[in-house]
């Protein structure tokens, strides 16, 4: 939810006036569609695409038309080419509030208008430190913590992705080791959009003068209540004991066997120890810098949608 202070910078909506403005835009997506685009525990259906994600990808096509128009605008000025630079937008919010599953549906649906069919979707995990040199700083309760990311990398990408550059790499992390792959990389070939997904991408330093957000063009913060969120992580980590912890070559194969009582307790310790207070501390303070801010409810389902005025 908007705080008070921040009330008078957003147009809010009502899920049902947000859903009006859907407009004409189609419904591209099928229930089999969503069934790959799911998270873990995530139960979200196709009402909530419709209502949520159609009106939301109409704003976005306007605003990335837009933005091309300006950037041929500036060309002609100049009296050069129009680069092809990727319009970016950058999908923010807490562990387990359903950023993942989000973004990728956005992705989906994105790239099925004409206008910009080549969408790329790429998580901020890839660039957490390594393992090794989070041990070496005695840093691994602070994983995921702004501290805990290689930002100056990521802001050099960040800055080849917008300069036009023909290919850009970027770092691949495994959830099943919990580490960054030595030497794996994915490459970012000039797509009509980036979508940018993470913990802290909305973050600011004291002591910074260049923010990863310097480079969204758009961005959004998934919001919920923290008992809501918390519910979410540890239904999560319940299923994960009975199923990605089982894998001999996870990270967590020791919570695999937990009993329930045991696995609850473990999941709301890491909760209150790390993800809880990453939450409080560095994450919940930024959506007030986000272009877009969508609030759920305990369900799941989105109630409140509030978008910055320009």
């Amino acid at each position: 939810m908007i705080e008070p202070a921040d009330i008078d910078r957003y147009v809010s909506f009502s899920r049902d006036e947000w859903s009006r403005l859907r407009a004409a835009t189609p419904l591209t997506l099928h229930e089999v569609d969503l069934k790959e685009l799911r998270g873990i525990n995530d139960r979200i259906n196709l009402d909530e695409v419709a209502t949520v994600f159609l009106p939301l990808t109409r704003l976005l096509n306007l605003y990335v038309s837009a933005t091309q128009n300006l950037h041929k605008v500036s060309a002609t000025f100049l009296g050069t080419m129009a680069p092809k630079v990727p319009y970016v937008i950058g999908v923010a919010g807490s562990v387990a509030v359903g950023k993942s599953t989000f973004a990728r549906i956005l992705q989906a649906l994105l790239a099925r208008w004409p206008e910009h069919p080549r969408v790329d979707l790429l998580t901020t995990d890839g660039f957490l430190l390594p393992n090794a040199t989070l041990l070496d700083r005695d840093m691994m309760n602070r994983k995921g913590f702004p501290e805990s990311y290689d930002t100056r990398r990521l802001l050099q990408f960040l800055r080849d992705v917008k300069a036009g550059c023909a290919e850009v790499t970027a770092p691949v992390y495994s959830h099943i080791v919990y580490d960054v792959i030595p030497d794996a990389e994915v490459v970012i070939c000039q797509p009509d959009i980036l979508i940018i997904e993470g913990l802290n991408v909305l973050q600011v330093g004291a002591e910074a003068t260049e923010f990863v957000s310097d480079y969204f063009d758009f961005s959004i913060y998934i919001d919920a209540l923290e008992a809501d969120i918390e519910k979410w992580y540890v239904e999560r980590f319940l299923t994960l004991c009975q199923t990605v912890f089982q894998n001999p070559d996870s990270f967590f194969q020791n919570f695999a066997h937990l009993t329930q009582d045991e696995a609850i307790a473990t999941a709301r310790g890491i909760w209150r120890e790390i993800n809880g207070k990453n939450l409080i501390e560095n994450i919940e303070p930024t959506k007030s810098r986000a272009s877009l801010s969508l609030h759920k409810d305990a369900a799941h389902r989105v109630t409140e949608i509030h978008l910055r005025k320009l």
